[in-house]
């Protein structure tokens, strides 16, 4: 029977001379079809594997756990496009989900954070000032926001993207395998390296 497989018996050898067929295919050399999982309201399908292992097949998802690295901040939000795969442009185009794809996601649920967190507007238009956003609460409460403003960095290129209500992330969960999309939000050099590969994608070089 033709099957997905994973062995190597049936390669070449290294110095290109052909081996020899002594055995069939075997159970613990299968694979299967790939989940190609896509945005959409969230269909998992569980495959039992080698083991009595469950693996969940996600191929439909529409939202994740994401985390905002340098201010230790997860929140669940809405995958809303693929952006970008370095693998392969098929994946952009079709809108796959998968490791290390490039993601734009809701940016909602980190701004009320921070704005909650800091006490501070984000996400304004260039050349205005952040304005402070009005928060209530004990004394305790407000000098603990007030002594977070000596620390307080936001990278300007990710102050833009909130402006606009959408941030860059990557996945790093494998949806196919864990049926979840989780991953990271872009921030620094990564950020700035994906901003440019985007720039150049959109200018036809």
């Amino acid at each position: 029977k033709m099957g997905i497989s994973r062995d190597s018996r049936h390669k070449r050898r290294e110095t290109g001379g052909k081996r020899k067929g002594y055995r069939k295919k075997r159970k613990f050399e299968l694979g299967r079809q790939p989940a190609l999982t896509k945005i959409g309201v969230k269909r998992v399908h569980s495959v039992r594997a080698r083991g009595g292992n469950l693996k969940f097949r996600a191929l439909r998802l529409e939202t994740g756990n994401f985390s905002w690295g340098s201010e230790v901040c997860t929140r669940k939000t809405r995958v809303l496009d693929v952006v970008y795969n370095a693998s392969n442009n098929e994946l952009v185009r079709t809108k796959t989900l998968v490791k290390n794809a490039i993601v734009s996601i809701d940016a909602t649920p980190y701004r009320q954070w921070y704005e909650a967190h800091y006490g501070v507007a984000i996400g304004q238009k260039k050349g205005k000032k952040p304005t402070k956003v009005e928060v209530t609460g004990s004394k305790s409460v407000l000098s603990k926001i007030a002594a977070r403003q000596s620390g307080r960095v936001l990278d300007a290129a990710l102050d833009e993207q909130f402006a606009s209500g959408r941030i860059l992330a990557a996945i790093s969960s494998r949806p196919g395998q864990s049926g979840r999309c989780d991953g990271y939000v872009l921030e620094g050099e990564e950020l700035l390296f994906y901003q440019r590969k985007l720039a150049a994608r959109k200018s036809g070089r």
